[in-house]
């Protein structure tokens, strides 16, 4: 396994790859990883030739300073793990590689409504950053296919969106969220949360299914109360959002009927953790 922390590297070793016909698979990370990670790396090696990891914290998409600050890293962790994986290539950078001089700006960014809802509501700024850090890096590893999870469901969209817009040739991969034995979706961050907020945070899988396998009960603003009120029930968890979309748009519906595809999205704050989750209604 390599690893590279300097751009002018990764794209040599790329050219040698790609000139002996591989094709490449590429996972984007924040590092910190864990099963969900690794789960996209295992998928891309079945598909491709070579794979490409990628760990950097990107601190463009944050828009709260203290949440950069605490957000985990373990790169030599992150290192045993994915050369148990036979992972090909780890690029580790520093933020001047990826932020040259002259480099894309956050305002190249325009992801319309995607923006603007749910998490792009909460965190002003978020999606430009990912756009900013996504850009760059499919930029320097030109993959064939990246993998994504789909626990970052917005994120996704938003992704796919910037691929139609600067029409880069790598093909996106959602893969589905993988969970702990009692629910809770996997997340660098579940590190962070306390062993009684561990606990409490199971409650948000929890409504998530309650709204799936209950929806042809009661009215969907019936059954959405019940599922937050679920989620808050304690005190300890405060809800940020909860909304059920249609999972092509992501537009927030209001009857059950309005789409043929939906999805329920939410974020809790568990302390001063924010968690978010996501589940297929149908």
């Amino acid at each position: 396994m390599i690893i590279t922390e300097s751009v002018a590297e990764i794209e040599s070793k790329l050219i040698e790859m790609r000139a002996a016909g591989a094709k490449i698979g590429f996972v984007p990370t924040m590092g910190a990883l864990h099963p969900g990670h690794l789960s996209l790396v295992e998928r891309a090696k079945k598909e491709n030739d070579k794979v490409v990891v990628s760990i950097f914290v990107n601190p463009t998409q944050f828009n709260n300073p203290e949440d950069l600050k605490k957000y985990p890293r373990m790169p030599e962790k992150d290192f045993e793990l994915l050369r148990s994986l036979d992972t090909d290539l780890v690029f580790f950078p520093e933020e001047k590689e990826i932020y040259p001089e002259g480099g894309p700006s956050k305002s190249d960014f325009d992801f319309g409504n995607l923006e603007l809802i749910m998490e792009g509501k909460f965190r002003p700024g978020h999606f430009k950053g990912v756009g900013q850090v996504v850009s760059r890096l499919f930029e320097i590893v030109e993959a064939d296919k990246a993998y994504f999870g789909e626990k970052d469901f917005q994120q996704v969209a938003v992704i796919r969106e910037l691929v139609r817009q600067k029409n880069f040739k790598t093909e996106i991969i959602s893969c589905p969220t993988i969970r702990e034995p009692d629910g809770l979706a996997m997340s660098s961050r579940n590190l962070l949360l306390s062993k009684e907020m561990r606990i409490e945070a199971v409650k948000i899988s929890q409504a998530l299914y309650y709204i799936r396998d209950h929806r042809e009960e009661n009215e969907l603003s019936v059954i959405k109360s019940k599922a937050i009120a679920m989620i808050e029930d304690s005190g300890n968890l405060k809800v940020e959002y909860l909304e059920i979309v249609d999972a092509k748009t992501l537009t927030p519906v209001i009857h059950w009927s309005d789409s043929e595809t939906l999805r329920c999205l939410a974020a809790v704050q568990a302390g001063n953790i924010r968690l978010i989750d996501n589940v297929q209604l149908h």
